[in-house]
């Protein structure tokens, strides 16, 4: 299949199928409502596939290895999965559209999953780094899913799709985390180590998602959208060469805002979130209430989306971003100061950390969306979705280190003083805002 961003098809030469989306504005309403409709049901196993790596991946490693000081290696290794995975994703689905892009992330994802039990099984710790890489498909997959739901959508209803891509995550992602138990009395009856369980699910749920968006995507939204502004650009052609400096700037800014606002909030959010389950470990708490806390976490990650996205396009983009900052802060606050035997206060740590990511995350995206024209959008949501993968790599990998060299509580305070940093971003984009 060629290239379909290219102008000569979206102003003639394009199917009858496609001229007629172009043509009647309910068809474009109805696949905009199909099409975040399949990205719900794909988002609900997703979900279940992502929680297993938040969940049980640094405790297997800290079990294969013996120390606490790389045990956030797994999560650095399936975010740089990721990383790799949101930049090829980003190029095929700008290049055949979210169908093929989407499903096939996530089947890779429920590959390495499966490379995972099968490393737990052969205690081998190298056979278990790679396939946590390929694993890391799924989770970028699993992000990369919320922008097909915003392909079709108007200005004013993106943050709300966002929402809903993000709420149906909910269901499998918190899921997830309380099947922890089950998944590894199960795994353990079939001769597999019980903390390579949810793995087991994470490969059913990830492969399960990737069929549904391969069979069921159709027509592809990016595909269509692409058309349709194909159309727009050869009609306001004239407008657009004469103001061309002044958009090309406020793109930028946009993707700037919105790429620093999901970074930090991504880099904050991964390096507590992982060293909280070793750290609970290591104060005596068990696996279903580290299940338990990861679990609310999740849910706290993705089930505000409705208020969330409603509020981002109602509110505002930087009102909004304002709020992530804050709320991660609070979030760091609380995990420091919480003592080691403290569920409360753990707990509502960790809800607000999933809070605060939450609220960064649909800002960011929508952002990017408004800062974008779908004959560029989908390799550039690929490359920010890069970004954001490495800070969380970075957050995985550097957090065992300052928790072995320094502690739980250091650590939460370097994700509070990485929280502020959002508060000048988000005043330069105020300050251009007002200039231009």
């Amino acid at each position: 299949m060629s290239h379909y961003t290219d102008d000569s098809k979206a102003l003639g030469s394009q199917p009858d199928w496609l001229q007629s989306y172009i043509d009647s504005p309910e068809k474009q309403k109805h696949l905009y409502k199909r099409s975040l409709m399949i990205v719900v049901i794909s988002q609900i196993f997703g979900g279940a596939g992502l929680a297993a790596g938040i969940s049980v991946g640094a405790l297997i490693a800290q079990d294969m290895l013996g120390t606490d000081q790389f045990a956030g290696v797994p999560t650095a290794l399936f975010t740089l999965g990721s990383a790799l995975a949101a930049y090829l994703i980003g190029r095929v689905s700008q290049h055949f559209g979210r169908r093929l892009g989407l499903a096939a992330g996530f089947l890779t994802g429920g590959i390495g999953a499966i490379g995972v039990v099968f490393a737990a099984l052969m205690n081998n710790i190298l056979f278990l780094f790679a396939s946590l890489f390929i694993y890391g498909a799924g989770t970028a997959t699993n992000l990369q899913a919320r922008y097909a739901g915003t392909d079709m959508a108007t200005p004013k209803q993106r943050a709300t799709a966002i929402s809903f891509a993000m709420v149906s995550t909910t269901v499998g992602a918190v899921a997830g985390p309380n099947l922890i138990g089950v998944m590894g009395r199960f795994a353990t009856s079939i001769g597999v180590p019980a903390l390579a369980g949810p793995f087991i699910l994470a490969a059913t749920a990830f492969i399960l998602a990737g069929l549904v968006l391969l069979v069921f995507l159709r027509p592809d939204p990016l595909v269509v959208a692409d058309a349709i502004a194909a159309v727009k650009r050869k009609g306001e052609e004239h407008v657009l060469i004469g103001n061309s400096t002044g958009m090309e700037r406020l793109d930028r800014r946009g993707i700037v805002v919105g790429s620093t606002l999901m970074i930090l909030t991504q880099l904050v959010m991964v390096g507590i979130m992982t060293m909280t389950p070793v750290h609970m470990r290591h104060h005596g708490h068990g696996l279903s209430e580290v299940g338990m806390i990861i679990s609310i976490h999740v849910a706290f990650m993705f089930l505000p989306s409705f208020v969330t996205g409603i509020l981002v396009d109602k509110i505002g983009r930087m009102r909004m971003a304002i709020a992530s900052s804050v709320t991660l802060l609070a979030a760091g606050v609380i995990a420091a100061i919480a003592p080691a035997d403290s569920m409360l206060l753990l707990i509502i740590a960790l809800a607000l950390l999933g809070l605060g990511w939450n609220i960064g995350l649909i800002c960011g995206t929508a952002l990017i969306v408004d800062a974008t024209q779908p004959s560029i959008r989908a390799k550039t949501q690929g490359t920010v979705d890069v970004l954001i993968a490495l800070a969380g790599a970075a957050g995985g990998a550097l957090s065992g280190m300052v928790v072995a060299h320094t502690s739980y509580a250091t650590l939460s305070l370097i994700g509070c003083t990485l929280a502020l940093l959002l508060i000048p971003v988000v005043v330069w984009s105020h300050q251009k805002s007002s200039k231009v």
